[in-house]
């Protein structure tokens, strides 16, 4: 396997620390040190389909933005399917997943300068099936970057925690990047982080303000999770839902409601508040809705559907009551999409000014 290519492997101290994001990030920023940098996460866990390959999530979204030239296979190497692990347990075939992640390694490594390799959450995820992040660090023969939230006891707490396993493997972790922070507070998390992480041997690296924005999710987001029915066109799909309002009142009532950033939730046989909601967005397009998701599969008469069709903001059709829809847009896990514009200029903008990048490629 190529040893020779610079590469760096970020890791998370547990789920929806913002790993990703700063994956996103770092690869924007390393591309203005390196001409050609290649991506790989050799275990995902969120995949699609495309051309009958299961390509993880992360790999779309990193070979969207930045055009990579390099097999979408070969930087998913390995799916973890619903039943892969069952599969592993009943008959162990550790060489030979290896032997793939080292193969598609030397095929992202050729002619790079530089590999960001991605992790799936922390040092432990995927030890059932022998191929922790621990152990997919040490085949790769990569150094490790950190990403943790914010505070100061509970982030050196978990960095702890993760530095033990990676260090069971023989594998250094080169610093951390602490993320979530609130904006106020960023000096003061980063003098006492920096503290904590040197009293285990740690570099900090950055720390990165929290932005409300990048935990938002966009209407996209909120028609795939809900595997909803857009009734109109797919105008603002990327509009980001900064407040939910159930229409359980009256027309007046929610009328209120009707604001830039807000989305509404209601049965799909209110027409009343389809037509309010129409009536708002033309009075003032400046303050449309975020968009509206209709439910129980109840479609809008005809002469509603046209009116539906001409809005400015999209209106959802989804299967399920209003409580389920609630629920399930409440708990959606916001990943950025390959279409989320304003969030990844955001997320290049914190990696630039918050993280030390030249520290980060200097440890290796």
């Amino acid at each position: 396997m190529n040893l020779t290519t610079p590469r760096v492997f970020i890791a998370a101290t547990r789920q929806n620390d913002g790993k990703t994001t700063t994956s996103l990030g770092l690869l924007s920023a390393l591309l203005g040190q390196f001409p050609r940098v290649g991506y790989i996460k050799p275990v995902g866990q969120r995949f699609v389909e495309i051309a009958e390959q299961k390509i993880d999530e992360d790999t779309v979204l990193m070979d969207a933005v930045y055009k990579l030239n390099c097999p979408l296979v070969d930087m998913s190497p390995i799916a973890v399917e619903p039943d892969f692990t069952r599969k592993y347990l009943a008959e162990t075939n550790y060489e030979a997943l290896v032997r793939r992640i080292q193969k598609s390694f030397d095929r992202v490594a050729w002619e790079k300068d530089f590999v960001l390799c991605e992790g799936s959450g922390h040092a432990g995820v995927g030890a059932v099936f022998d191929l922790s992040n621990a152990q997919v660090a040490k085949v790769l023969g990569a150094k490790v970057v950190l990403v943790t939230r914010g505070g100061i006891g509970k982030p050196v707490d978990e960095v702890a925690l993760n530095q033990a396993l990676f260090e069971k493997h023989g594998v250094e972790i080169i610093g951390v990047i602490v993320n979530k922070v609130l904006p106020d507070k960023l000096d003061y998390i980063g003098e006492f982080a920096r503290k904590g992480l040197k009293r285990k041997g740690l570099e900090l690296l950055g720390v990165l303000p929290h932005m409300p924005l990048l935990s938002k999710p966009t209407m996209a987001s909120i028609r795939d999770e809900l595997n909803a029915e857009c009734l109109n066109s797919r105008k603002r799909l990327t509009s980001v839902v900064e407040d939910i309002v159930v229409g359980a009142m009256g027309a007046n009532n929610v009328a209120k409601h009707f604001q830039r950033g807000t989305l509404i939730i209601a049965p799909g046989d209110r027409e009343d508040i389809v037509l309010a909601a129409a009536a708002a967005s033309q009075a003032n397009p400046e303050a449309a809705l975020s968009g509206l998701v209709l439910t129980d599969n109840l479609r809008p008469g005809p002469a509603t559907l046209e009116v539906v069709r001409q809005l400015g903001f999209p209106v959802l059709l989804a299967q399920a009551d209003s409580y389920e829809v609630a629920s399930q847009v409440h708990d959606i896990i916001v990943k950025t999409r390959p279409d989320d514009a304003e969030k990844i200029a955001v997320i290049r903008d914190l990696i630039a000014q918050h993280v030390d990048v030249a520290k980060l490629v200097g440890a290796l």
